[in-house]
């Protein structure tokens, strides 16, 4: 029986500010030991190897928002920013951002499907934002910000389905219509090294702060059973 939870969030109308990130908070500084560099390793982070996790792909406003969210949730291993949605390949965060493609803000979620399923991913998804906002989310207005749930087989895309037709009978938002797209996962593109994992690393950043951690802390009020250890 998939357990199904529908809460509607009140977004904060912050009209000023928006998903993007100033030059000097652009440019990424890493340290790196002196065997890197002796090696001819410098530059190169880490991989981590995610090869037995399964993936799932949702867009639902800035991805440093939505990245949080899904980063505090059990059974997920990593979220990786990006874009998907569009047909142009190697996407940069000026052509997204300035709705020159038309891929949307998205994320990759790597996760355990034996800790947490897609059908929980999806509870999240939709109650982690508000799907009923076309081409918006809170402040953040275009194309490139609307709600996508993207599946890669017919079972990820009939517990979609399946799942907005229960938000729709149990009015959950009212007579507002849904407005997110239920798309086929084709490519998703990492975004650029300094978004990933953004909120982390700029907490005083004004977008942070007055957007991407209420709205987080909103998710973690109304979800704590999904949450991470530690992450309350």
């Amino acid at each position: 029986m998939k357990i199904i939870k529908l809460t509607l969030f009140t977004l904060i109308g912050l009209i000023s500010l928006s998903c993007q990130s100033n030059d000097k908070e652009n440019k990424k500084v890493t340290l790196v030991d002196v065997e890197t560099v002796q090696t001819g390793m410098a530059g190169q982070l880490p991989q981590q190897d995610l090869s037995n996790y399964e993936t799932a792909y949702f867009a639902s406003g800035c991805f440093w928002c939505v990245e949080a969210i899904f980063e505090s949730v059990k059974g997920v291993k990593e979220v990786v920013s990006g874009y998907s949605g569009g047909t142009e390949e190697n996407p940069t965060y000026e052509q997204v951002g300035g709705g020159l493609t038309h891929h949307a803000e998205a994320v990759e979620v790597y996760y355990d499907p034996k800790e947490i399923s897609f059908t929980a991913l999806v509870q999240v998804f939709f109650g982690s934002h508000d799907p009923t906002t076309l081409n918006r989310q809170g402040p953040d207005r275009g194309p490139q910000y609307r709600s996508i749930a993207f599946y890669k087989n017919d079972s990820e895309k009939k517990i979609i389905e399946n799942y907005i037709t229960a938000l729709k009978e149990q009015k959950v938002y009212g007579e507002d219509p849904i407005t997110t797209e239920v798309t086929k996962f084709e490519k998703f593109y990492d975004a650029e090294d300094y978004h990933q994992d953004y909120e982390r690393k700029h907490p005083n950043n004004s977008y942070i702060t007055n957007v991407s951690i209420p709205r987080l802390n909103r998710f973690k009020k109304n979800f704590p059973e999904y949450l991470k250890e530690g992450a309350h």
